[in-house]
């Protein structure tokens, strides 16, 4: 699955990397990446996210405080949420979430989306076109800004070869 289990545990993995090394709060950077995509099928996914995890953790007994970091984590970290991360700890986890859809992983990810959906190869290159070749530009962190430059030139490398190949089947 684009969006399962793997991808979230990457996530929590990259989030708590930056986390560690750009000083933010460990804690609420894990628990936030844990549950970031936990409405993933919902539209609008990191509000409603963030609405359960809201209800999760304070059932679990978090403080209130913990809860609403946590919560503006996840209801900042999606490219299409509008909602701009105020925190370091909800930049370090739009960080990780962008970091996942980029490099060799973001592209089987992107294609592994579209066989979900029904897309096209076309249909998914306007993808690239639309989010991922985007998403470096869109970084806050330091540390997530250097891993991105490899992982942009993969794909900017893999774009314009699949492009290349299309338009050859165009003209023969």
């Amino acid at each position: 699955m684009s969006h399962g289990r793997d991808h979230v545990e990457r996530v929590v993995k990259l989030a708590v990397y930056i986390a560690k090394k750009e000083g933010a709060d460990v804690e609420v950077v894990k628990k936030s990446a844990e549950l970031h995509d936990i409405a993933r099928d919902k539209p609008n996914h990191a509000i409603e996210s963030a609405k359960l995890a809201r209800e999760i953790l304070r059932r679990e007994g978090y403080d209130e405080a913990f809860v609403e970091k946590v919560a503006h984590c996840i209801e900042a970290h999606s490219f299409s949420s509008g909602v701009e991360p105020k925190t370091l700890e909800a930049k370090v986890l739009s960080d990780a979430d962008k970091l996942d859809a980029i490099g060799a992983i973001g592209i089987a990810r992107a294609f592994i989306f579209s066989g979900e959906n029904g897309r096209s190869i076309e249909e998914t290159i306007e993808h690239f076109e639309e989010k991922l070749l985007k998403l470096k530009d869109l970084l806050y962190t330091k540390t997530a800004k250097e891993l991105a430059k490899e992982r942009h030139e993969f794909l900017v490398k893999f774009y314009e070869q699949i492009k290349r190949e299309l338009k050859f089947y165009e003209e023969i």
